[in-house]
């Protein structure tokens, strides 16, 4: 027989029992923090993790320890892709939509408003939208548009941005983070790269020599040794504190100006490239690479160090493929991202294949890796599900597929799903392997690409010639049409800027061989 006392206690921890419950069940599931390490023109072979079936000599080159250790946590993929340039892919990833959809297929101008084509003989500008994203609408030549970090914030997140940003131009409201969702800003603005990524220049802001690129908001490390990417990461790690503090779930968009030019040499690693037989370039080129690496591990530890390191997700992307040029690269031009064919500004894989992990704690499989390809603007999709925002809206129609399917099975595949990219701009004055004026479009492992120019066309099969050394459209003439024809067509329903060619005075149409 139970005692009086015992009852009462017994009676006591179940109304204690039930309150926990009930308590318990009001509470919202905790949502995960978000961040975005986003690099600047960082090649696929730009590490020494390996995104190949094999390291390569280009892997034995650099040092980044850190993205091995996220690729040891999270997932890694091989087959994720950007547009060849900056500000396509950047507006891809906030508006969710394809390049060739927003109308965004060039690098939007610090400084004014109009297109940033190089002049050609043969074409007249496309009528592209060079003044960028805008979350208001009206702004002349601009994609009207709804920004996922608004609706991040919306639904309670704290959202933050630091880096780069060139999203719009000068003047315009997408070219202010601020105006774009993100409650707090740190140097982003309408520039596309710094001025300099040094302290003791200011990061460019000297009295009569600044320029447009001048890096704002970092007056602290004005004169100090303080590379700009490591005053970006102190930055990023002080803005974090409030929501941290505040068990705010938050977004990071940490959006490095490295590895743009101008190529600086980060003074910490310098000497060992040197040492290492490296030309001056390629030693600055990969000092760069290792402070970015470096800003990455710093992240993860002040993660770990507050304890939110098991619910955030860190998301790793570059926004183009690794520069090829040369100068201002060492070496041959267009060899810098082998065996990858060429670089930044090429529809051929050296400029838009990136790399890409993902650590979502308790989704992820350490240590897995992904061959599924994905692309930039499945960014948006996938972020607001991550984040659980259900049934929202916007304004544009969403290109983008969610990637949370491969993240919780990294062998999901899906190879009835075609990707694209549109290059109908001239990016630099003289035309290399897939730079100015081209489109290309992959369905599983086959991959065309179409010029402008002269309607001429080539195949690939990237399982087996990730090279794209080996032509296949005359083989394979069903495969060629039936590429071609899904791109044309796609093309023409997203109503995509194409060139005007001079002798017509009207934009050219993708006609060859259908």
């Amino acid at each position: 027989m139970k005692s009086p006392l015992l009852h009462s206690v017994i009676g006591v921890l179940l109304v204690f029992g039930q309150i926990s419950i009930a308590k318990a069940q009001k509470q919202p599931q905790s949502r995960p923090n978000i961040i975005v390490f986003l690099v600047d023109d960082m090649g696929w072979q730009d590490t020494s993790l390996p995104f190949w079936t094999e390291a390569t000599a280009l892997n034995k080159r650099y040092h980044t320890p850190n993205m091995e250790r996220l690729a040891r946590e999270g997932m890694k993929f091989t087959n994720a892709y950007a547009a060849p340039v900056c500000t396509p892919s950047r507006t891809s990833m906030l508006s969710g939509m394809n390049a060739a959809h927003h109308g965004i297929t060039n690098w939007t101008s610090p400084q004014r408003n109009e297109p940033t084509d190089a002049k050609d003989d043969q074409f007249l500008p496309a009528e592209w939208n060079y003044n960028g994203l805008s979350p208001q609408p009206g702004i002349a030549h601009t994609l009207y548009a709804t920004p996922f970090p608004e609706l991040l914030k919306a639904a309670g997140y704290y959202t933050i941005h630091v880096g780069k940003a060139h999203w719009a131009s000068a003047g315009t409201p997408g070219a202010n983070p601020y105006n774009m969702g993100f409650m707090i800003n740190i140097s982003g603005h309408a520039a596309g790269h710094p001025q300099s990524y040094l302290g003791t220049e200011n990061y460019g802001n000297i009295p009569g020599k600044a320029t447009p690129q001048a890096v704002p908001d970092l007056e602290e490390y004005f004169g100090t040794e303080t590379f700009l990417t490591e005053a970006l990461t102190r930055e990023a790690l002080k803005a974090l504190d409030e929501p941290i503090r505040n068990k705010q779930p938050f977004y990071l968009n940490m959006a490095h100006y490295a590895v743009h030019v101008p190529l600086m040499a980060d003074k910490r690693f310098y000497q060992k490239y040197l040492d290492a037989g490296l030309d001056m370039q390629e030693a600055k080129y990969a000092t760069m690479i290792e402070g970015m690496d470096k800003s990455l591990g710093d992240m993860m530890d002040y993660l770990k160090a507050r304890h939110v390191d098991g619910n955030t997700i860190i998301i790793f992307m570059s926004d183009n493929g690794g520069l090829s040029l040369a100068p201002p690269r060492g070496g041959p031009a267009h060899t810098q991202n082998a065996p990858l064919k060429a670089g930044k500004g090429s529809v051929n894989e050296g400029g838009i294949r990136e790399p890409m992990i993902v650590k979502w704690p308790g989704i992820t499989r350490p240590s897995s890796i992904a061959n599924q390809y994905v692309i930039i603007e499945d960014f948006f999709p996938t972020l607001l599900e991550m984040a659980g925002v259900k049934n929202y809206q916007t304004i544009q129609k969403i290109d983008g597929k969610s990637f949370v399917p491969v993240l919780k099975n990294a062998a999901y595949t899906d190879n009835q799903r075609f990707l694209f990219w549109h290059y109908p701009n001239k990016w630099i004055p003289k035309d290399g392997p897939g730079i100015n004026y081209c489109s290309a479009i992959r369905q599983g492992d086959w991959k065309l690409i179409y010029h402008m120019r002269d309607s001429s066309m080539q195949l690939y099969n990237l399982k087996n010639d990730i090279a794209e050394n080996e032509d296949l459209s005359k083989k394979n003439p069903e495969k060629t049409t039936q590429l071609l024809k899904q791109l044309r067509d796609q093309l023409k329903n997203w109503n995509a800027p194409m060139p005007v060619d001079k002798k017509t005075g009207k934009p050219i149409a993708i006609t060859s061989g259908l």
